[in-house]
């Protein structure tokens, strides 16, 4: 029971696909020094992407046709034609960006960080001043300080032949 309302299941399927088969013509291919497509597949780079996408998949089945013969059969154009098809750029090997786009994103780039250099120095000027404990002379008495303190005696200012800067980060 089951095996027959698979297949009845099945059956607007296969109506489907008959119907579908049926009316699909198989292509004949000739070689293009007889062909009247040889106009096409002698400038295809040019004219590919001008052809509607119905035709440009003619030529691709009628080049996967072609590829199937010996191909010391073919002709230099027809070579040409299944290669560009294949590998040309076009679709998703087309180029994205255009010539001297680089050049274009440097100059965006220099004159961005230009622009930050620029806000940088401007906010610098209207700045306030650093604070009176990183000067140089504050720092150094709070060496003395930690000296006199004895503050970390092992590895600190305070320890023997320390040679260090201590506290003095300002120049």
């Amino acid at each position: 029971m089951s095996v027959l309302r698979l297949r009845s299941a099945l059956s607007p399927l296969n109506s489907v696909r008959r119907y579908a088969t049926a009316s699909a013509q198989p292509i004949s291919v000739t070689s293009t020094r007889s062909n009247a497509s040889a106009p096409i597949l002698g400038n295809i780079e040019a004219s590919w992407k001008t052809l509607p996408a119905e035709e440009q998949y003619e030529v691709y089945q009628q080049l996967e046709q072609l590829q199937k013969k010996d191909w010391k059969e073919l002709t230099l154009d027809e070579k040409k034609a299944a290669y560009f098809v294949a590998f040309g750029p076009h679709g998703p090997r087309a180029p994205v960006s255009e010539p001297g786009h680089g050049l274009k994103v440097f100059g965006g780039v220099a004159v961005a960080v230009l622009a930050a250099f620029g806000v940088l120095t401007y906010a610098k000027t209207f700045s306030a001043p650093p604070p009176h404990t990183m000067t140089p002379e504050y720092q150094e008495q709070m060496n003395e300080y930690m000296r006199e303190q004895k503050m970390n005696p092992i590895h600190g200012v305070s320890s023997e032949g320390y040679k260090g800067k201590g506290m003095v980060q300002s120049k």
